[in-house]
């Protein structure tokens, strides 16, 4: 094990006998408050909503959605008539099911619609959305291509006062929220770095998903779903696991590393796209005919800051974000965010000095003590303060976020912009995989 230069070993030691994180005794823990999670409506008025899409994602989003107060699910779309008979499962047989979103579109009655549909349809059905007057919550990762990201911010722009939110739902979760207060509040001084990791280990992971059993053409609308992606023979597999495919989806770029950049972006307040970006990986562990990675390391760099994201399929890890400055660490997990303060000076003469002639040795560690030890005495060893509270992967807190924005008008927390720039960060970092090369933006 090694130590930092604010902790020697003896300090670790003596510290054995209390909780530790990352060599510092943790001196405090609090609880951030869980009713912040999920406001009530800030109005009386009851929105009616629509939803385009009622797969894994879509139903989780319609299950959340129908738990919130001031909210009535009046229709929903799918190409997959299954999904017909979930939506009415989850928000009531009066909702009204089609296999054209359009039909959902040409209701007026509708304010806002959720929309989560494969990668590869989301430009299209968002800027339908836009311009036939709804506001839009979209699943991230936003768009299936940076050109693609590029139409939707115009999109918003032309739409007359309409919004898009996208759907990463770390920025409306109070554990990034205290992130983002410590970083931008100095207490990890100047912003250095960033690391980010996720890894999942089993097939379900890898989104080797199972197919719906009685899934045909006959209950769904395979020619559509394809889109304007050269036709393939109906294929239960891309249907269910199109997030293996890059002609579908956005592999692990857009599945998980989106999700880091999101709360990356939220809590250091860079919301740019990546000068460039440098992808190395491959198909290693699924083998299954997959054409996007299950091993990607990226290093992506905003200016002067690199932002190193770790992602596999291989190994299971938890998901962590850590923010590395001048004065200390910032690292979010799940459920706690941790704050490692670091003072950045010496705390004890220099290993080095071992070097000098003892009479010269001496003579260092004598003056070295006369001036550092006052400041020592000011600056007593750093300890790491927890936070604790409720998953940032909640779907609630940003779904209230979203519809109380449509509600009063307000700002969402994750607009067009915001979205667009993660997504893009995903788009390079796959293009330099393919490429073989560093991208520049």
């Amino acid at each position: 094990m090694t130590f930092s230069g604010s902790l020697s070993r003896r300090d670790f030691l003596r510290a054995g006998s209390g909780a530790a994180v990352g060599g510092f005794l943790i001196a405090h823990t609090f609880d951030l408050a869980a009713e912040d999670q999920t406001s009530a409506p800030v109005t009386n008025e009851v929105v009616r909503f629509g939803i385009i899409g009622v797969g894994t994602e879509g139903s989780a989003l319609l299950r959340t959605a129908m738990t919130l107060p001031g909210l009535e699910c009046v229709a929903a779309s799918d190409l997959y008539d299954g999904r017909h008979t979930l939506a009415k499962e989850i928000a009531g047989v009066n909702v009204r099911t089609t296999r054209r979103y359009q039909e959902v579109l040409e209701d007026k009655s509708i304010q806002a619609v959720i929309v989560a549909v494969p990668d590869f349809w989301h430009k299209q059905v968002v800027v339908d959305a836009l311009a036939a007057g709804k506001d839009v919550y979209c699943e991230k990762p936003m768009s299936h291509s940076i050109k693609e990201g590029e139409q939707m911010v115009e999109a918003v722009k032309n739409s007359g006062g309409k919004f898009v939110q996208v759907g990463s739902q770390r920025v409306s979760s109070v554990i990034f929220g205290k992130a983002r207060d410590l970083v931008s509040s100095g207490a990890i001084g100047d912003l250095m770095q960033v690391e980010l990791q996720l890894g999942r280990n089993s097939p379900d992971g890898a989104w080797e998903y199972p197919p719906p059993p009685d899934l045909s053409p006959a209950n769904l609308d395979w020619e559509t779903w394809q889109k304007d992606v050269p036709k393939k023979p109906f294929d239960p597999n891309i249907f269910a696991r199109w997030r293996c495919w890059h002609e579908y989806g956005t592999g692990m770029a857009g599945d998980l590393m989106v999700h880091l950049l999101s709360g990356m972006q939220f809590a250091t307040g860079i919301n740019a796209v990546p000068e460039q970006a440098t992808t190395v990986g491959g198909i290693y562990r699924w083998k299954d005919g997959r054409n996007m990675p299950d091993v990607q390391s990226t290093v992506l760099q905003y200016g002067k800051v690199p932002v190193n994201v770790r992602l596999t399929l291989a190994t299971e890890t938890p998901e962590t974000t850590r923010i590395l400055g001048t004065h200390g660490v910032v690292e979010v997990a799940n459920q706690s965010v941790t704050w490692i303060p670091q003072l950045g000076i010496d705390t004890g003469p220099s290993y080095y000095s071992q070097s000098f002639p003892a009479a010269m040795r001496a003579e260092y560690e004598r003056e070295w003590h006369a001036k550092n030890d006052p400041i020592l005495a000011k600056h007593p060893l750093a300890k790491a303060t927890v936070w604790r509270g409720p998953s940032w992967d909640n779907l609630g807190p940003h779904l209230s976020n979203f519809f109380n924005a449509v509600r009063t008008r307000q700002p969402v927390v994750e607009d067009v912009v915001f979205g667009h720039n993660a997504a893009a960060a995903c788009h390079m970092a796959n293009a330099s995989y393919f490429e073989k090369k560093t991208v520049r933006a």
